[in-house]
């Protein structure tokens, strides 16, 4: 059998292919283009949503004014 040279891989090349990497994907983040938001309708964003004669308001006020034990 014929011996095959041994790749050797030493921690340093690690270190720095990890690097690298690491480096391409900052740069591509910051390339990157922001996410755009989705434009706020402030007249759903002020509106009132409690809504102090409601059921659940009702039951809430019922449960919570039983006597207790």
């Amino acid at each position: 059998m014929k011996d095959r040279p041994k790749a050797i891989v030493r921690r340093r090349d690690l270190l720095g292919l990890a690097l690298a990497g690491a480096g391409a994907a900052v740069a591509e983040a910051v390339t990157a283009e922001p996410a755009a938001a989705k434009p706020v309708d402030l007249k759903d964003k002020r509106k009132a949503r409690y809504q102090a004669n409601s059921a659940e308001v009702r039951n809430f006020y019922r449960v919570n004014s039983y006597p207790a034990r």
